[in-house]
């Protein structure tokens, strides 16, 4: 049996069918909603059911709690129908307009800015580009069926090659093989295959400042955002948060800087939370969202572009509309879930 859903306010329409989430059945009828992980992790696809019912899959507490749930809230990739729906969510016009692909590609290099980081430019076939728009992310398809997400670091154009941040997670099934902790190892010149563009993290239009915050590699699409935002020649004021455990996680440091110095109304706030006394750190401390919030308590006039860590994410969507006053529409965030943080998803 399917059931017809309506999105409101936009009034489109379509047909969810058996053993499809509302999020799946969307997608497949190009009507895009708000989504990231597709898994239950990150929260960025949460809609409220404003009539019918559904039966919600497994998902992160964190992503979905009880009182959440209980005021008719819902995570659209891993909610199905049980009833004809109404729901309230914002249907992504600019994402719908780009063509979802599979392709095969090729390591073109491996560079390690950190320990623990890989920048992997990965070389597409001849004649061929990827359309979409810079914040979005490629699911990297592995041989046992598996996938895993990255974000593109760049902006999109001309260039035949993707750049993708990936940080070691060991035991990680694609991460040990990249950093050479597993046989076979991935080297340069080896074949991939990847599903994209996914996601709805883009930079909107409008004249507000922009908050760009970053934790670890969540660098990497607000690099792309950057990126795209000078391409254009976008005039807003923008400021960056990035944050790390120690100094040597901000990985790109003097990239962010040369930016500072070079492009008018840019700024560079690297926060560091847990430097130790060789690291020799004599710049700001903390929880990165923190810093944003003593240095703008009120950000009822900004657009917040916030990637990394669930818990970085969550903490700062939550506190900047509680205490600082930000609209929640105009907080867009990409939250890096890893395959433990997925594998973590309860009922």
């Amino acid at each position: 049996m399917s059931f017809n859903v309506t999105v409101q306010p936009s009034g489109r329409q379509f047909d969810v069918g058996d053993g499809e989430t509302v999020l799946a059945a969307a997608l497949r009828q190009g009507i895009v909603l708000p989504y990231g992980c597709k898994n239950g992790a990150c929260g960025s696809c949460k809609s409220r059911i404003v009539g019918g019912t559904i039966e919600q899959g497994p998902h992160q507490p964190n992503a979905l709690d009880s009182r959440e749930a209980a005021q008719g809230l819902a995570l659209l990739c891993c909610a199905h129908a049980t009833s004809d729906l109404t729901i309230e969510a914002r249907v992504i016009a600019a994402a719908g307009d780009i063509p979802l692909r599979k392709m095969p590609c090729r390591i073109a290099a491996i560079e390690r800015p950190a320990p623990d980081v890989a920048i992997v430019r990965l070389q597409l076939p001849a004649n061929e580009r990827l359309q979409y728009l810079a914040g979005q992310y490629v699911e990297l398809l592995l041989k046992d069926g598996s996938r895993r997400s990255y974000s593109m670091a760049g902006a999109p154009g001309a260039a035949d090659q993707l750049e993708l941040h990936v940080r070691h997670m060991p035991g990680g099934k694609f991460t040990d093989a990249l950093f050479g902790r597993t046989e076979p190892a991935l080297k340069e010149r080896d074949i991939l295959r990847f599903e994209g563009p996914m996601g709805t993290f883009f930079l909107r239009d409008g004249d507000k400042p922009i908050v760009l915050l970053a934790s670890g590699t969540g660098f990497a699409p607000i690099k792309a955002l950057v990126e795209q935002a000078l391409a254009k020649s976008v005039r807003r004021p923008m400021v960056l948060y990035w944050g790390g455990r120690r100094p040597g996680d901000l990985y790109l440091a003097r990239l962010a800087e040369q930016w500072a110095r070079e492009v008018p109304d840019f700024r560079y706030v690297p926060v560091v939370s847990d430097a130790l006394p060789e690291d020799g750190w004599s710049g700001r401390t903390g929880f990165v969202h923190r810093a944003v919030m003593a240095d703008l308590p009120d950000l009822s006039g900004h657009q917040v572009y916030a990637c990394g860590a669930p818990i970085v994410i969550d903490s700062a969507r939550r506190d900047f509309s509680a205490q600082c006053g930000l609209p929640p529409e105009e907080f867009y965030a990409d939250s890096f879930t890893s395959a433990a943080d997925l594998a973590g998803a309860t009922a």
